[in-house]
């Protein structure tokens, strides 16, 4: 069993981004809670609009040495300079991102609640699991505490805990998850930094 440490913050962007702000928004975050790593989570699929967003957000994080990867599209990650992808089909496409990629990139993948999808992404080759939600929402059932604590002690790829991060979830989680990954629940807020601080009080 792996001795248990702070888990590292893992930021996504929100849905929709005012490029004329955000930025600035995002750079406030990262100065206030450093972050391993930065995900641009768009609604759109527009490659023109994700490639202006990336641009943009990719500056940021770069220059706090923040690596930044892109739901899904592992060929926007390669043209637009990014570190890696993040996957939402679980395993179904690991294997022909790390192919496209190479050994160097980031590559994710959610897993939903699944611990076979789980398993089935690490082996192709992710580079880390991400379950969740953490607590339920809407239809989806929430990824419950044993599945991370077992996670955490069998396997070695790293674990991404996502969705609905409360206080309570934050301090249930800080001992078996590598990774909190936060977005939605503090772009909306007045002070995102503030919020996101608010999240991670557990963690001292």
């Amino acid at each position: 069993m792996r001795p248990p440490e702070q888990p590292q913050l893992y930021l996504l962007t929100p849905p929709v981004i005012e490029l004329s702000r955000f930025p600035d928004t995002l750079a406030r975050v990262l100065d206030t809670h450093p972050a391993a790593c930065l995900r641009l989570a768009l609604a759109t699929r527009d490659e023109d609009r994700i490639a202006r967003a990336a641009d943009a957000c990719r500056a940021v994080a770069h220059a706090r040495d923040v690596a930044i990867v892109v739901d899904d599209h592992p060929g926007l990650a390669t043209r637009l300079g990014l570190d890696g992808v993040h996957l939402t089909d679980a395993a179904r496409s690991v294997r022909e991102a790390r192919k496209a990629l190479g050994p160097d990139a980031i590559v994710g993948s959610f897993c939903g609640t699944s611990r076979h999808d789980g398993m089935t992404a690490g082996e192709a080759g992710a580079d880390y699991i991400a379950f969740g939600p953490v607590t339920a929402v809407a239809d989806a059932a929430a990824a419950d505490n044993d599945l991370f604590t077992w996670w955490s002690e069998m396997i070695e790829v790293p674990v991404v805990a996502e969705g609905g991060m409360t206080v309570a979830a934050v301090t249930q989680l800080a001992a078996i998850t590598d990774f909190l990954a936060i977005g939605e629940e503090i772009w909306d807020q007045d002070d995102p930094a503030l919020a996101l601080g608010t999240l991670l009080a557990p963690l001292g």
